[in-house]
């Protein structure tokens, strides 16, 4: 098996340079032919790459998404073009010639850095750097604890990385290498492109910092390595595999190698080489061949790398089909939740509609997780550094420690970006379904990787808990104001703030049944009364033509509904999300009691979803009467549900540190608030 496996042979009668050489020409080619991208990096690790595909790497690209195959992450994704050349080297079925010729034009599956779903073999997506090598420490976690479930015949490969210098200067790569680190990832290998050189020149003009150092210090096992000595990258590589830890192999590298004038400067990292400096490089390389052209024995050699990998792949499948974990693998690779996670969650709010329960939403998450965990062990969860107050581990999860990875509890310290990142790589790896916890105000932190959650429509559920104001004294710090405003803001992400119990339970099942989007469950500090009635749902049920408690509806999945319609013909729709939603309850029974005044109440627990509902469902819950939002958060976005007339009732700054109730009060957001505006808008 591949972590046993000895060192092959580069193919007869081709050299590795020749193959190498290869990687460059197509690089400096298609950069030139777009007149845009970056050919330093690719012509710079082209000698390690050749070395690390031609002898190590375990891929398949007839099946590229052969769960046991080793995992390859360019980190440094501007440097796209040494991924593209090596796919169209290898015989990736969508990456012919014409791909490369396309590079970065409209349409093309060359795109400027590399993104998933866009090209085959593609692991994740790259360029914010950082982001490739936080995300592949999430994948070498997910090996690892696949392998401790089902074994090492089934699981068994490695997380290769390149990383650049921009990588490593990153925070972010501080997050993940201390994690990676502690958990002792040893299938994780990053070849580290040092080269010292950055966009604005050497890499001196900004940091002094001993890497092999730091990542010593982080528990990696560190090599360092000549980047064009093929032997030594060779030997680095049959060590790292050997080692109980991470490994960090550091390359030394010339940026734009075989650039006879432009190679080790700064000038090959953004821009094309230009007719003159690639008609010298082609002479300095003894590259003898047209623009794009490929000679037939260069290419048989990388042909015959991809034929190993469909051997090794087919004796996988055998060794799958003779074991008796298939079944559970192949489940749990698919990621297709059991029909017991959604009967247990028709269940559970079935019974907390008839017990009235209430709680703050956070402690009602961790009670639908319990029910959600205790149907499946697909769901991983973890917090970084906030699980007792995030409430995200359940009864009966076992944390993952160095290891020991059978568990399902991820301790992802202080790390909230490096968590998000990791989730990513759970995801993309398959075979689990990740959570994590954090409070809202901290997206701020975890941001780059959630925003890379959504553009690759990978299901990461994010918890983040203590909304708003209600959090009280810890003050306007730890107060997410305009947060909400920023994750309603990003394509293809729910966010979800549900108003009690019941939408939570609701929200948690819309979040495991996207599987092609991310979700963020935005929930309380404070305690939050049950709102959805008995009669509401039984109502409902029988809307739904069952009397199956698990088949009432979800009435969350429209994204809004009516919650509270007046029996008179409405005045004014009071639209509230979360915490706030109470507020909007009691403010319609005060217009009602003191004013005769007919007030709808709709809760909008996920902007996203309702968005997606027709027209003539709009006009059905939004009616046309004057609309008030309230929610404690930032107006910002609310004018497209309130309209023109419309009024608001939230924060308009940040918030202050006192007791949760003295703060609404002291911010005006209450029922005599509201009821205010209310009279405002129809007297």
């Amino acid at each position: 098996m591949n972590s046993q496996a000895a060192a092959l042979k580069p193919v007869a009668a081709v050299s590795e340079s020749d193959m190498a050489n290869a990687i460059r020409a197509l690089a400096m080619d298609s950069v030139q032919k777009a007149n845009s991208g970056h050919p330093g990096m690719p012509m710079g690790m082209a000698d390690v790459a050749t070395v690390l595909f031609s002898r190590f790497i375990n891929i398949d690209p007839s099946a590229p998404n052969w769960p046991d195959r080793d995992r390859f992450v360019l980190s440094a994704g501007h440097g796209s073009m040494l991924q593209y050349a090596l796919h169209f080297l290898l015989g990736y079925d969508d990456m012919p010639i014409e791909e490369l010729q396309r590079f970065r034009q409209l349409g093309s599956r060359t795109a400027g850095h590399p993104e998933y779903g866009h090209a085959l073999g593609i692991e994740t997506t790259t360029g914010p750097l950082g982001q490739g090598i936080a995300t592949a420490v999430g994948m070498a976690l997910a090996e690892r604890m696949l392998a401790a479930r089902h074994g090492a015949d089934l699981v068994d490969h490695f997380t290769y990385v390149i990383a650049g210098d921009g990588c490593l200067q990153e925070g972010i790569s501080h997050e993940a290498i201390d994690l990676a680190g502690h958990l002792k990832l040893s299938r994780l290998i990053v070849f580290w492109d040092d080269n010292s050189i950055s966009i604005d020149g050497p890499t001196s003009l900004s940091t002094s910092m001993d890497q092999a150092a730091r990542f010593k210090a982080a528990g990696w096992h560190v090599q360092s390595v000549d980047g064009h000595d093929t032997e030594a990258v060779g030997a680095a590589i049959e060590a790292a595999q050997q080692s109980d830890r991470p490994s960090l192999i550091a390359c030394r590298t010339v940026i734009g190698k075989g650039a006879p004038n432009l190679g080790g400067s700064e000038k090959t990292h953004g821009a094309p080489l230009g007719d003159a400096e690639i008609t010298a490089t082609r002479e300095n390389i003894g590259w003898d061949y047209a623009p794009f052209e490929v000679p037939d024995d260069i290419l048989f050699a990388w042909r015959e790398i991809a034929e190993r990998g469909q051997a090794a792949r087919r004796a996988w499948e055998q060794r799958l089909a003779a074991s008796p974990q298939r079944r559970a693998l192949e489940s749990a690779v698919a990621g297709n939740l059991p029909d017991t996670v959604f009967d247990a969650l028709g269940a559970f709010r079935k019974e907390h509609v008839e017990k009235a329960t209430k709680v703050a939403t956070r402690k009602a998450s961790e009670m639908a997780l319990s029910a959600i965990n205790a149907a499946t062990d697909l769901t991983v969860g973890g917090s970084a550094d906030l699980t007792h107050s995030n409430l995200t581990i359940t009864k009966g999860m076992d944390r993952i420690a160095p290891d020991d990875y059978a568990g399902r509890y991820i301790h992802y310290g202080i790390r909230e970006h490096g968590m998000a990142a990791a989730m990513n790589g759970i995801a993309l790896h398959g075979g689990f379904v990740p959570y994590g916890g954090t409070f809202l105000c901290f997206a701020d932190y975890a941001r780059g990787a959630m925003r890379l959650s959504a553009l690759m429509g990978q299901r990461v559920i994010y918890v983040m808990t203590h909304d708003s104001i209600g959090l009280g004294e810890d003050g306007p710090t730890h107060q997410p104001i305009e947060h909400l405003a920023m994750l309603r803001a990003t394509p293809n992400l729910n966010v979800f703030r549900p108003a009690d119990i019941i939408e939570t339970a609701e929200c948690w099942e819309l979040a495991l049944k996207s599987k092609t989007r991310p979700s963020v469950l935005v929930l309380s500090r404070q305690n939050l009364p049950m709102l959805r009635q008995a009669h509401s749902e039984e109502a409902h049920s029988e809307e739904a033509h069952s009397d199956e408690p698990h088949s009432v509806e979800n009435r969350s999945s429209h994204g809004a509904y009516i919650l509270r319609e007046p029996a008179k013909h409405r005045a004014v729709t009071l639209i509230a999300t979360g915490s706030e939603v109470e507020i909007a309850v009691a403010a319609a029974e005060r217009l009602e009691t003191e004013h005769g005044i007919a007030a709808a109440v709709v809760s909008m627990p996920c902007w996203e979803l309702f968005e997606e509902q027709d027209a003539d469902y709009h006009k059905a819950v939004l009616g046309s009467a004057p609309r008030i939002a309230i929610e404690a958060a930032a107006r910002l976005g609310w004018d497209r549900w309130i309209g023109d007339t419309g009024a608001f009732v939230g924060m308009t700054g940040f918030g202050a540190s006192a007791p949760a109730p003295d703060l609404y009060r002291h911010f005006d957001i209450t029922p005599e608030a509201v009821a205010a505006a209310a009279l405002k808008l129809i007297i």
